[in-house]
Parts: structure tokens; C-alpha cells; sequence
């Protein structure tokens, strides 16, 4: 429980506390062999309660004294006694109660702008370590506002500016006090940290500037590329045709900033350009007749379909086909036209590009999407029937 003391002189052992408050740690703790003694201490445990009450032997009667008579005593004198008893909970470490204390001491509203800027000093102090930066400044602010020349006010603003970022706002502070008090040392040591920290922010800040820059360059080069090989762009149902080229480039920009949705979100590739000036895209493949999907990262446009279907279903055949139909040479692949709902029949043989350039087929949310079944297969025959099927020329 927090103690009440007296005088002037607590500030000081305020100050040296919050100095060294890490090293201190609390020391007041019940014991097997003094548990009973100090129980009788506590009010509410008392068998019986002293007649004349020593502040320094009893400080919980004598604040709870205090507060019994507490409209009797100026607005100072409770404004101090809530500061001292705040001063009690932070050597505690108990920061939510000494908050409380001395935003209590403040609404006392006493004349003493002295007092009243230690009162919001101190909580400037309780918050800080509360993690409560926001608050600690603005508290901070208060206190220099009625004491100009407070340098724990103004080193508290330093700090809680620091630890917000605010490295311009903190060298202001800093710049301020050590006009007071040229020699502060942590005043000299706050400045020197927040002169670092703001160039490093600012370096890092032009970094990620020329960043940005460069990767807006290479979208609208990957853009570029792409509009040159007459490949579509659709951005799921959503994308409606567009008298405008711009606004299609606009557009079609836009998807690839997203990055294709499904195919940047879910796997993590998107379509890039190489040193060559050569188009790799993330590539989708569906296989209807048992739900199963295949998704190459990387498909080269100049490289055919074919030679990634000898890989795929090669030397070893997936697990799901449990039938082993899904060789090479069995496959058919189809896209499906994005607005007429048609499917067109891929040669194998024929690269990624080719059927990319076609003028029916289109890439959604920047991933080209095939479907493979196994040719002349009943379910083939089920999935193709009622479909207009056209073959790729």
C-alpha cells in the first residue's frame, strides 16, 4: 500500500528513485516471523487503533485521517498530499495508482502552478513507463507550459518524442532545455540519439522513396511488355470493356499492383520480366475430374505447353490418378473465353505466348488458366457436352 510523507523533501527522493528505479526493488514484502506484526499495521486489521496517530509510524491512519478531513485542508495541501502518495505508488512501481493519485492532486485545481507542474511532471512519468507515450507528452507539455524553465518536463518531452518518432519535436525539446542547462547530460545524451535516429529515418525514408519509384517503373515496363504482345488483361467478373485504351491501361495497371490477386496472395508469384525482356507467368492448371489443381510459378512464354506436361506427368504419375490416364500424350487442355463462356482447344505444342496472343483468350488477376482433361474419357465427353468447343488455330 502506498504511504503518505511529508515535506518538500519527498520530491527530492522522487527524483533519485526515478534515477535509479531499475536497480531498486521492493523490499517490504511479509515474512513467516513478521506477518502478524505488520497485519496489525494495516487499518482494516487493526484489533486496535492507536489514540494519538503518528504520520510516521502510521501512515495509513494518517491518510485515511487525512481524507476524513480532507475539506478542511487548502487545495495545496490535498494537491500535495495526492502528489506525495502518487510519489508512493511509482516507487511501487504500481504506475495505474500513482496516475490516479496524481491526476486526483491535479483536479484539486490549488494556485501553485509549481505544484501543480510537478503534479504533471510526475504523471508524465507514471504514463511513460506505462507505455502511454501520447499522454506522457502532452503532460510534459502542460507542465513547461506553467514552468517554462522545468528541465524534468522538458526531458520527459524529449523522450516520449523519441519513442514516438517525433525526432525533430524531440531535438526541440532538447535544444530548449540545454539552453537552461548547457552540461545536462541526458539532455546532451537524448539530442545526440534523436540527431541519429532522424537521419537514419530520413535515409531510410529516401530509400524506400527511390524504392517505390523503381518498382513503379518495372510495372509499368511488365505493363508495356504485355500491351505490345496483345495480351488481355480481366479483372474477374468485375472488368467491363472499355472504349478507352487508357482507361484499360489504367485498369489493367491496377491488377497488376494488386498482383493478381489470387495467384500474389495465395502463392506468392506474380508475371515478371527478365534481364532478357522475357515474360514469366504464374500458371494455373484444373483437373475437373477430381478436383485437383497444379500451379507452376514460373512459366516461361516462349517455352510450350508440352514441355511442362512431360515433367508433370512424366516418370512418376500423380496420386490421385489412381487410374494412371494422365499421361503426356492423353492430355487435352482448353481455356475458356472470359465472355462468351467458349472453350478453346490448346496445341500442346504451341508456347505460352502463342495462346496468350490469341484474341479470345485472357489472363484473370494476372494468372492464365487452363483446363486439362483426359481425351475421349467419359467424364470428358459429360464435361464437353452442351459446351461450344472450338480448336486453336
Amino acid at each position: 500500500m502506498a504511504t503518505l510523507t511529508q515535506g518538500d523533501d519527498s520530491d527530492d527522493a522522487m527524483d533519485e528513485f526515478m534515477d535509479n528505479f531499475q536497480k531498486q526493488k521492493y523490499k517490504n514484502a511479509f515474512s513467516e516471523n513478521n506477518w502478524e506484526e505488520e497485519f496489525d499495521k494495516v487499518p482494516m486489521f487493526m484489533k486496535t487503533a492507536p489514540e494519538n496517530i503518528d504520520p510516521e509510524k502510521h501512515p495509513d491512519l494518517a491518510c485515511i485521517q487525512s481524507i476524513i478531513h480532507d475539506d478542511e485542508r487548502t487545495p495545496e495541501e490535498q494537491a500535495r498530499s495526492l502528489k506525495d502518495e502518487g510519489n508512493d505508488y511509482f516507487k511501487e512501481k504500481n504506475y495505474k495508482k500513482a496516475v490516479v493519485s496524481y491526476s486526483e492532486g491535479l483536479k484539486k485545481n490549488c494556485s501553485d502552478p509549481e505544484l501543480n507542474a510537478v503534479l504533471y511532471t510526475n504523471r508524465a512519468a507514471a504514463e511513460f513507463y506505462l507505455g502511454n507515450m501520447r499522454s506522457a507528452l502532452n503532460d510534459a507539455t502542460a507542465a513547461k507550459k506553467l514552468k517554462p524553465d522545468h528541465i524534468k518536463a522538458i526531458i520527459r518531452g524529449a523522450q516520449c518524442s523519441v519513442e514516438l518518432r517525433n525526432y525533430a519535436g524531440a531535438l526541440q525539446w532538447c535544444n530548449e532545455g540545454l539552453k537552461l542547462v548547457p552540461t545536462d547530460k541526458k539532455l546532451l545524451e537524448l539530442r545526440a540519439t534523436a540527431d541519429k535516429q532522424k537521419r537514419e529515418a530520413e535515409r531510410d525514408a529516401r530509400k524506400a522513396k527511390v524504392k517505390a519509384k523503381r518498382q513503379l517503373n518495372e510495372k509499368e515496363a511488365l505493363l508495356a511488355a504485355i500491351k505490345e504482345r496483345g495480351i488481355k488483361l480481366v479483372k474477374n467478373e468485375e472488368h467491363r470493356a472499355s472504349d478507352s485504351e487508357d482507361e484499360d491501361a489504367s485498369r489493367a495497371l491496377a491488377d497488376l499492383e494488386l498482383d493478381g490477386l489470387g495467384s500474389q496472395e495465395v502463392t506468392g508469384a506474380r508475371v515478371y520480366m527478365d534481364e532478357q525482356g522475357v515474360l514469366h507467368w504464374p500458371v494455373l492448371f484444373l483437373y475437373p475430374e477430381h478436383s485437383q489443381t497444379d500451379f507452376i510459378s514460373a512459366f516461361c512464354e516462349n517455352t510450350s505447353f508440352r514441355d511442362h506436361l512431360d515433367v508433370m506427368f512424366g516418370e512418376e504419375l500423380p496420386p490421385w490418378d489412381t487410374d494412371q490416364k494422365y499421361m503426356p500424350q492423353n492430355l487435352e487442355l482448353f481455356f475458356e473465353d472470359s465472355e462468351r463462356g467458349n472453350l478453346y482447344q490448346v496445341d500442346v505444342e504451341k508456347s505460352l505466348l502463342n495462346v496468350l496472343q490469341h484474341q479470345r483468350c485472357s489472363v484473370k488477376t494476372g494468372t492464365p488458366t487452363f483446363i486439362v482433361l483426359v481425351s475421349g474419357s467419359p467424364f470428358s465427353k459429360q464435361y464437353l457436352s452442351g459446351k461450344k468447343i472450338q480448336r486453336l488455330k
